[in-house]
């Protein structure tokens, strides 16, 4: 007798459990469950979930250490075999476990409650028609209803398109309905009628020739409606004289509502056409290739993306688009629907879980062929991919922040390889990782150094801040900032003013000379504690008194630094009463597609000014925008982060790249107490390799990416003293257990040390080969889940912070 057993990944996330157990596949279930699937099964004394990662005709284990799954949850696979290899990869590439990666990866919707509905589409049998759908064409699926002898039949019905499958989300995501109309199928019935029709009634002649012309259609009534001019009272006489059934049909829900036009590919220049050539060359070979496509801002990148996008659409394969932020998504959606229309589908945990579980039903069934998103997008359920395009790969949004910890920009080259594709990665300031790794030929370097349509690039003025406090008041603006304001708002143009607020942290600087502590161990800025009344760098745990004269210059004028949007409104209404401002940060983007609206508002010039943090640095297009202020270019400089130098330059240079993108030319003013600091130098002359040659000089020196492999544990406890006792004992252990190249620093309290009454303290480690400390930091974190008490612990590989 045949036999199966079924290898599942169990819905328990813990360290004992993350590994596949073997199940019995019943006798009537055999050729009917495939990998991909959800079932249930026993699990100890209850009965979980879990999904099918293989299929055997044997096992090494005996039949009465075995027991039989139990039910099937779905009669097609929710995971293709890629993704189910792609879990495998990123399970050990994140430390998490395999069930939190499989869950990531289907939308909200497939986690929910939610009900089965079976409809049956194509020939079945009498005995399936009477007994399990009772006379009806459609009924609810409720599995523990069924015996396995007549759910493995409804299977194979499924895998034979005999019946198909309709999912209703329980109070999160109804499925969406529209009144619509089929149409008689008795044209005996129908032709008599129209021949009884009173010569007046001439609306129902002309719906009855129209039924006449498509008999058994079915027509939307807002359709229908549109091409005939015929009243809802007419609609209902036909339907008391069954001409026509009323029906309510499915109606996907489209997340992306604005119309757009319809746009045709530009001329390429001679670097964007030599970038097209090489990838579409490498699209036609089916050969992995990682592109590098390092463009000016404005140099026409999303014109090469699209082109490439056409090229591999018209050879029958898909295109996985990513952006790296949901407020970038509806400009981008824009541009790719403008070129090719229904076939685009939209991703990004903005939408609802309705809107997500019908984009992801849309690609899952094939009805379209090129999805759009940000960071979770990178799992569409895409088959036959041709390019996949990573646009400002330079982005932390790409990295997941909690568990799962994955990069969808690692992600998508994973992919790119799985299907031997090209995959572009896209930028004006990569990521000084990616742009190592074309140097050493790892990615192909592409580069585009003109401005579309013969544009310039903007001039930059540095205003040294520390001459405009030496006299006045404190302030946001600098007298030539107020001056250029003035005028732009004089010739009715636009203006973009950027607050750089990131991450939580204070710091200490001097107003004088510009001044910021740093910790002597790591030459990073340390991070200004007020319950302490210290300093703290948290990669080392060196602290310090806060100073209260200056080491540099000696002036008293040291003092905590930052400010928010909302006391820069306030200063902007004073300076200019008349100016219209729009204000984007968190506070008032936070209501869905809140974002779009006031980008759109701008764009309709009913606003002067745009006022916003770091949001608005990126791939925002607005061709009356002549000057852009940053009012502070020091915030990013103070982090206790590598980064700092990194993230400063690439801001100031994607906020650059807003002024002047059209006709007019346009300009740029950078505030900062520290002109002369490498990152704000190199941006005002708009010279990426000039600061990514110094950069790297100063990672080799600290030891940091990419020089390094860097990974950071951290801990959390509600009792600060355990967090620290345990998180010594950890540093111990791997002091004692990593190879003498490997750095540990650390323990120390993290730069946000509490949250939600837990305290947190991270160890880093930095070594020089990518895979040297996995197996230790396995056994760690196996360790820790044997730990009693409330320690919990995560490991991150190359975080993109340490906040």
């Amino acid at each position: 007798m045949k036999k199966q057993y079924a290898q599942i990944i169990v819905d328990v996330p813990t360290m004992q459990t993350d590994q596949p157990y073997t199940y019995v596949i019943p006798e009537e279930m055999i050729d009917q469950i495939l990998p991909g699937m959800r079932v249930t099964v026993p699990f100890g004394r209850r009965k979980v979930m879990g999904f099918v990662i293989g299929i055997r005709a044997t096992t090494d284990l005996s039949e009465d250490q075995l027991r039989p799954l139990t039910t099937i949850l779905d009669l097609s696979p929710v995971l293709n075999t890629e993704l189910l290899s792609l879990s495998d990869y990123l399970a050990d590439e994140t430390f998490a476990f395999r069930i939190s990666i499989l869950q990531t990866m289907l939308p909200n919707a497939l986690k929910a409650d939610y009900q089965h509905f079976i409809k049956i589409v194509g020939k079945v049998s009498d005995d399936v028609a009477n007994r399990l759908f009772m006379g009806l064409t459609e009924i609810a699926f409720h599995a523990n209803q069924y015996s396995d002898k007549d759910l493995a039949t409804l299977a194979k019905l499924r895998r034979q398109h005999s019946i198909e499958v309709r999912i209703e989300v329980n109070d999160r995501a109804k499925v969406k309905t529209q009144l619509a109309y089929q149409f008689s199928q008795n044209v005996t019935m129908l032709k008599t009628a129209q021949q009884s029709l009173r010569p007046t009634a001439k609306k129902q002649a002309q719906l009855m020739a129209f039924i006449l012309q498509h008999v058994g259609e079915t027509w939307l009534k807002k359709e229908l409606q549109e091409m005939l001019p015929v009243s809802d009272a007419t609609l209902a006489h036909a339907v008391t004289h069954e001409w026509l059934v009323k029906k309510h049909v499915e109606a996907l829900r489209d997340p992306f509502k604005a119309t757009v036009q319809k746009s045709n590919p530009l001329d390429l220049n001679d670097e964007q056409q030599q970038a097209f050539d090489r990838i579409s060359a490498s699209a036609d070979l089916h050969r992995f290739a990682p592109f590098l496509l390092e463009g000016i801002t404005g140099s026409g990148k999303t014109e090469v993306y699209l082109q490439v996008a056409q090229h591999v659409l018209k050879q029958g394969k898909t295109v996985l688009f990513l952006v790296p932020e949901i407020a970038l998504t509806p400009q981008m959606v824009r541009r790719v629907k403008s070129r090719f229309g229904e076939q685009t589908a939209v991703l990004h945990s903005g939408l609802s879980d309705g809107e997500r579980y019908d984009e992801w039903r849309r690609i899952e069934r094939g009805d379209v062929q090129i999805v759009v998103g940000a960071r979770s997008a990178v799992f569409a359920p895409l088959d036959n991919l041709g390019v996949i395009i990573v646009d400002e790969e330079h982005e932390t949004t790409y990295k997941q922040s909690d568990n799962p910890r994955y990069n969808a920009r690692d992600v998508a080259l994973w992919r790119g390889e799985y299907y031997q594709i090209p995959v572009i990665l896209g930028s004006a300031t990569p990521s000084l990782e990616t742009r190592a790794r074309a140097q050493r030929g790892v990615y192909e370097r592409l580069t585009l150094t003109q401005r579309a349509g013969g544009a310039k690039l903007p001039k930059v003025d540095v205003i040294d801040m520390k001459d405009t406090l030496a006299d006045g008041p404190e302030t946001n603006f600098s007298a030539e900032l107020k001056d250029k304001i003035a005028d732009r708002l004089n010739k009715k143009e636009q203006i973009v003013l950027m607050l750089n607020r990131r991450g939580f942290s204070s710091f200490v600087m001097c107003r004088d000379c510009g001044f910021v502590p740093r910790d002597p161990n790591c030459n990073l800025a340390m991070t200004l504690h007020m319950d302490s009344h210290t300093l703290k760098c948290h990669y080392c745990g060196h602290e310090e008194p806060i100073p209260t004269v200056c080491p540099n210059c000696g002036s008293k004028r040291i003092r905590y630094y930052g400010t928010g949007t909302e006391k820069v409104a306030v200063e902007l209404a004073e300076l200019f009463p008349t100016a219209r401002v729009i204000r984007m940060d968190q506070d008032t983007t936070r209501k869905k597609g809140s974002m779009d609206k006031l980008l759109e508002k701008f764009g309709r010039h009913e606003a002067d000014i745009l006022l916003g943090t770091q949001m608005i640095a990126k791939g925002l297009d607005f061709p009356d925008v002549t000057l852009v202020g940053v009012l502070n270019a020091d915030t990013a400089l103070g982090l206790p982060d590598f980064h700092a130098s990194e993230r400063t330059f690439q801001l100031l240079t994607q906020v650059s790249g807003r002024a002047g993108r059209a006709q007019k030319s346009g300009e740029v003013v950078v505030q900062t107490f520290n002109p002369q600091h490498y990152a704000i130098v190199f941006a005002q002359q708009h010279d990426y390799e000039g600061f990514y040659h110094q950069e790297m000089r100063a990672r080799h020196a600290g030891n940091y990416s990419p020089y390094y492999y860097t990974v950071q544990i951290q801990a959390s406890h509600s009792d600060e003293n355990q967090a620290a006792l345990q998180m010594l004992q950890v540093a111990r252990w791997l002091r004692a257990h990593v190879d003498q190249d490997v750095i540990v620093l650390g323990p120390s309290p993290k730069p946000i040390a509490k949250m939600r009454n837990r305290y947190y303290f991270q160890i880093i480690l930095k070594f020089k080969q990518r895979d040297m400390v996995d197996n230790l930091l396995k056994t760690l974190q196996n360790r820790s889940q044997n730990s009693k008490g409330d320690l919990r612990l995560s490991i991150d590989r190359e975080p993109v912070s340490f906040m």
